[in-house]
């Protein structure tokens, strides 16, 4: 008995196995180059599934009798589904495939690293580019909210009455962070704690990051890394577009954009985002709003006009104005500015200006420009702060392939700042005991800058250079650059 038993025990998976007929589906997935691990394999409408190995492999066991398709995916890579049936006269099968690279992600163009379109496989600066896609799959009411989904990327609100604050890349203080607008330097000084809020998603065809010292063709504020938000052309917008979103706490956004076509050169792209939270809220009950309250309005338009000559007008504007407060829950406006009752009100206007032109038939030589105006009436406590900032920027670039091996980008920019305010930061105490007078700053920053590119061969790229500027204020500015990318996929 005890031998039958042990037999019994021993033949019952294999009696089991005969008696339902699962099978077995193995196989190595590979691409050009070799085998390729992690690629997820499963079965449509089952649990069953594995992962290839280092060498390809992959193994999926106890299938059910039937007919099947079998999906490859893996990131980087184009999908490829395959059908299979396991029947008693074939039990144990074998798939072997190929799986493909995705041409969208090799051909991806940026052009934050070096100035000029590349794609994004040879940029030799790494470049992360953020679709429409991914600001629809993490809905917030401005760009400064959606970016901290981003690793490495982090918006840090630095006052929690207005809650207003700037954006750290890789542990790097906010000033260190530049925010382009079609790669022209756009948000910065007053702006970079108030102007990141009134960007229309709905006018966003991407955003692309550096993270690292770009100063070499952006200037010093691009020391931390730089966050350019590429919006979209007006000829390849839809002729309608509608977003918005809502929260519990009875906030709300609204952005709606408009594609116009006038005559045969010309095509206007009109933006309006809205953003409204009048809800006051006092959850942790400290006295005080959790969520500063804010009415803002953003108008946006942008021009894309073929010229005779072939070559392509882009220009662009944007109006923002937004009031915000904060504080105490029974602080009404009446108590602007005062002391009896602690309150942060802010408004600010602004307005901006952004364009670029091709000055030959090649897109080699190109002049960029952009100005923009920040106007900001505000009282923290019985504190008033009034503030005007003026930024004019234009810049030349020229980029020449010497041969097949060495790309050379050349360019000068000029930068000119004004700011006023009425802290003593723009005032000068008069030796003779007279009264302050008021001295507003204005900086002037021409620079030029040159960078070379050489591909030492097909998997080695260098790339140099050095930007010079001279401040008005601090003399010489000196911005080296040097890089080495190598690319060689271990499969």
């Amino acid at each position: 008995m005890r031998f039958r038993e042990t037999l019994l025990l021993f033949l019952l998976p294999l009696l089991t196995f005969a008696q339902t007929g699962k099978g077995q589906l193995s196989g190595t997935v590979r691409d050009a180059q070799g085998p390729l691990p992690m690629v997820q394999v499963w079965l449509e409408n089952t649990m069953l599934g594995s992962t290839t190995d280092a060498h390809g492999n992959y193994t999926i066991s106890a299938i059910p009798q039937g007919n099947y398709r079998v999906f490859f995916s893996l990131m980087g890579y184009e999908q490829r589904t395959e059908l299979v049936s396991i029947t008693p006269e074939a039990l144990d099968l074998e798939l072997s495939i190929s799986l493909s690279e995705k041409q969208d992600l090799l051909q991806e163009v940026v052009v934050s690293g070096s100035l000029r379109e590349v794609t994004k496989l040879d940029s030799p600066i790494p470049v992360e580019v953020y679709s429409k896609a991914f600001l629809c799959a993490t809905p917030s009411p401005s760009v400064f909210e959606s970016v901290q989904y981003i690793n490495g990327v982090r918006p840090q609100v630095n006052c929690n009455i207005c809650n207003t604050g700037d954006i750290h890349i890789n542990g790097m203080e906010g000033p260190y962070t530049m925010v382009l607008i079609d790669g022209m330097p756009i948000v910065s000084g007053l702006s970079t704690v108030y102007g990141l809020m009134g960007i229309p998603q709905s006018m966003i065809e991407r955003v692309e990051i550096v993270k690292g010292p770009a100063s070499t063709l952006y200037g010093s504020e691009a020391v931390g890394g730089l966050i350019n938000i590429i919006t979209v052309s007006p000829e390849n917008a839809p002729k309608w577009s509608l977003e918005g979103n809502a929260s519990s706490w009875l906030e709300g956004s609204l952005d709606v954009g408009a594609r116009l076509k006038l005559g045969e050169r010309a095509n206007s792209l009109i933006g309006v985002s809205g953003y409204w939270y009048q809800n006051p809220q006092d959850m942790n009950g400290d006295g005080f709003t959790d969520i500063a309250l804010q009415k803002r309005i953003s108008l946006f338009n942008k021009w894309s006009v073929e010229m005779k000559n072939g070559r392509l007008l882009s220009l662009g504007g944007r109006l923002f104005a937004e009031n915000r407060w904060g504080g105490q829950m029974n602080w009404t406006p009446e108590y602007y500015g005062g002391d009896s009752i602690y309150g942060e009100s802010i408004n600010t206007r602004r307005w901006e200006l952004v364009g670029a032109v091709p000055l030959a038939s090649q897109e080699n030589l190109l002049l960029q420009w952009s100005a923009n105006g920040h106007y900001q009436r505000s009282a923290y406590g019985d504190m008033i702060f009034d503030a005007d900032q003026l930024i004019a920027f234009g810049q030349l670039t020229w980029n020449t392939e010497l041969n097949s091996r060495h790309l050379l980008l050349a360019g000068m920019a000029y930068r000119y700042t004004y700011y006023d305010d009425n802290t003593v930061a723009t005032q000068i105490d008069q030796s003779d005991g007279a009264a302050t007078i008021n001295k507003p700053s204005a900086i002037h920053l021409p620079g030029i800058f040159v960078q070379e590119e050489w591909k030492m061969d097909e998997k080695s790229t260098l790339l140099s250079g050095i930007r010079v500027e001279q401040n008005s204020i601090h003399g010489m500015v000196y911005s080296p650059r040097l890089g080495f990318k190598f690319k060689n996929p271990i499969k």
